[in-house]
Order: C-alpha cells, then structure tokens, then sequence
C-alpha cells in the first residue's frame, strides 16, 4: 500500500511557517514600491516616465541577482539563502533613512536596488525551499499555498504605503519623514526575523527537484540544445513580456485612478488593495477552471480578457474603465506561473538551467515603466494602457501556437 502524500510533515512545521512568511513579505514590498512610485512623482517633482525608475531599480536588482543568488542557495542551502536575502532586504530598507536624510532620488535608488536584490534572493530561495519541506507529492500544494500568502501580501503593500505616506501628505511638500519612518521600520522588522530565523533548526530537505518513481519527467529532445526547444524560447519572451505589462500597469495604478476619478492619493491606494484583491480572485478561479480547461486554452482567453480590458480602459469610460482596470489584474493572475510550467515541459536535465532563464524574464519589469511613463507624459495616461496590449498579444502567440514541444 501507498501511504497517503501528507502538506507536510510536523518535524518541518516551523521552518514552513517561516518560509510562508516570506512570500507575503515580498509581495508586500513589490506592491508598496508602486504607492512609492507616485509619492516620488510630489515630493521630487518627477515626471511618470522619471519615477518608472523606481520599478527599474527593483525588477533590475531581479534580473542581476536571480543567478548569484541560485549559485549562493546550491553552495550554502536553502538556510543561509534566506539569511542573504532578508539581510539585503534590510539593508536595503534601512538605507531610506541617510537617502531621506540627503534629499536625492539617486540615493533612494541604490537602497531599492539592495533591497530588490534581497527580494530576488528571497524569491529564488523560497520556491524550492517551501518546495521542499514535505512529500514530494505535495509540493505543488505547498507551493500554491505560498502564493496565496504572496497575494494577501500584494493586497497588504498599497494599504500600508497608503497609509504611512498619503495619509499626513501636505500638497506641494517634499518631507520625507514619512518614507524615512516606514522604511526603518521595515528594516528593523525584516533583520528580526533574519535573527530568529537564523536560530531555527531546518531538518533535513528533500530535494524537489528528484521525482518520485511514478513521475514522468521526458527530455523529448536529449540531443537538442535548449535554445532549440522552441516552446521554452517561447515561454522566455513571454515571461519578459508578462512582468513588463504587470509592473507598467501596477506603477501607475494610483496614477489613473487619481487622474480619471478623480481620488485622493490615499483613496488610490486604498483601492489598489482591491486591485489586488482581484489577483488572488483570479488564481482561485483559475485554479478551479483548469480542472475542466487545459492551461495553455485558459492562458489564452485570459490574454484575450486583458487585452480587452487595455481598450476599455484606454477609452477613459469613468467606472467602465475603472472596473476594467481592476479586471486586468483578475486576468493576470495565472499568467507567471502558467507561463513557468508551460516553458519548462519535457526539458529533462535541463530543467533547473531553463527554470533559471524563464524567471530571468522578470526584467521586462525594468523597462516597460519607463515606456509607459513615457507615453502617459506624452498622451495621457488612458491612452499608456495601450501599450500592454502588445505584450499579451505575445502572450496570447505561445499559448495558442508556440506552447507545443516539438519532438
């Protein structure tokens, strides 16, 4: 008899709850760098195109760090690539107080650079760690289970952020006490539980990457190089385009709803909380619809779903557009890591290498900000929400067509 797959085992019980912690504590300072974004645009007078630089120095930061920090994780463990990441995250977060204490935006993008570093490191590190800590049968459900966690988190960034920086905002001031507060204690928060977790004993880990006898894992292709599978190619180019159409829309989020609704700032970032609100919607929903829809069909009408959202909310509708605006998130949420399984099929050996590449494409995060930026200081910024669109045409391409693996 086969023994019933357990989540996980009691003996991993603390480590996982420490892990966990880390999805949700990314996914708070991913989102609350977005609220940032527009305070950056008050108190040093920044045009949209020049406060994309504060997503630039963050998914940059993932792009130079993704393959030091798996080199870092495969030399010294799971353990010690958590302690590097939240002590970059720290150090980061507390290198806010001397750059509030200088006034100069440069300054506070080298500490967001840090601190986007030890998100990386966190990132790289946790997936295969919370991975990890069970039955290898359940790993995906733990994994899963992380997600949610990185959502809740998602949600929770925009409400702090909001909160701390909008909420005794004078117009026209250029105080950053505020930003100085929050981020020490960010800082702060992030070294204790560095320290704590330092003192826990991790027990021995499985290794997520060995399959169990009953798996199927085929290199289709053993002779092949990888860049000759075309689907992971594929998955690649689609991943930058994913994050690129992710953090353009989530940087000016507060800016549209302010503009075009006419809200307060700290109104807008209330709402960005339901916007991503609207992400874990989607994972759930999608979860349960790809029990009846393959993943690549289901990739592909969420493509399509966004790409009529971008027209809507490019039409400047009031709440039509608004409520589009929100619905954008609902379809992205399936978007990473349908992309990331479709990418990596049938890979084989080169599994890990190319899991490595397709998570490099969080770098169109870098760039297409600034695009964005560029185009709503120009046009307005309804008419940016155009831009998106040509990334989920990309997207919309490897999900009907270029997702197949090709023997």
């Amino acid at each position: 008899m086969v023994n019933k797959a357990t989540f996980t085992d009691k003996k991993y019980l603390v480590t996982l709850i420490f892990v966990v912690s880390l999805f949700m504590l990314w996914g708070i300072a991913i989102t609350m760098a977005d609220v940032l974004n527009k305070h950056f645009q008050h108190v040093f007078s920044l045009s949209k195109s020049q406060s994309a630089f504060v997503q630039f120095a963050v998914f940059g930061a993932y792009f130079v760090m993704g393959i030091p920090a798996g080199l870092f994780m495969k030399r010294f463990g799971y353990k010690y690539g958590v302690i590097l990441g939240l002590s970059l995250f720290a150090l980061g977060a507390l290198l806010f107080v001397p750059a509030a204490y200088t006034e100069t935006f440069g300054f506070f993008g080298a500490a967001l650079f840090i601190l986007g570093c030890g998100l990386s490191t966190l990132e790289t590190v946790a997936h295969p760690f919370v991975a990890s800590l069970g039955d290898q049968r359940t790993s995906d459900q733990r994994v899963n289970f992380a997600q949610m966690f990185n959502a809740v988190g998602a949600m929770l960034g925009p409400l702090i952020g909001s909160y701390f920086l909008y909420r005794n905002y004078t117009p026209g001031s250029t105080d950053l006490t505020s930003v100085k507060v929050l981020y020490l204690v960010i800082g702060i928060v992030i070294a204790l539980i560095a320290i704590c977790f330092s003192f826990v004993k991790v027990p021995a880990t499985q290794d997520p990457h060995i399959m169990d006898e009953n798996a199927v894992n085929i290199d289709s292709a053993p002779d092949k190089k990888l860049i000759q599978h075309r689907h992971f190619v594929w998955a690649a180019i689609s991943q930058f385009f994913n994050v690129a159409a992710q953090a353009g829309t989530w940087a000016f989020f507060i800016n549209y709803v302010h503009e075009k609704m006419g809200f307060s700032d700290l109104k807008a970032g209330s709402y960005m909380t339901l916007f991503m609100g609207m992400m874990l919607a989607g994972r759930l929903v999608g979860t349960f619809l790809m029990q009846y829809i393959s993943a690549n069909r289901l990739l592909a009408i969420f493509a399509i779903g966004n790409i009529i959202m971008c027209i809507i909310v490019a039409q400047n509708f009031g709440w039509v557009s608004f409520i589009a605006l929100l619905m954008i998130n609902f379809f992205f949420s399936i978007m990473f890591p349908t992309i990331f399984s479709l990418g990596i099929k049938n890979l084989g050996a080169r599994t890990q290498q190319a899991s490595s590449f397709i998570s490099m494409g969080v770098v169109g995060g870098a760039f297409f900000p600034f695009l964005m930026g560029f185009a709503a200081d120009r046009f307005g910024i309804a008419q940016a929400y155009y831009l998106p669109i040509i990334c989920y045409l990309v997207i919309f391409l490897f999900a009907a067509k270029f997702y197949k693996v090709q023997h």
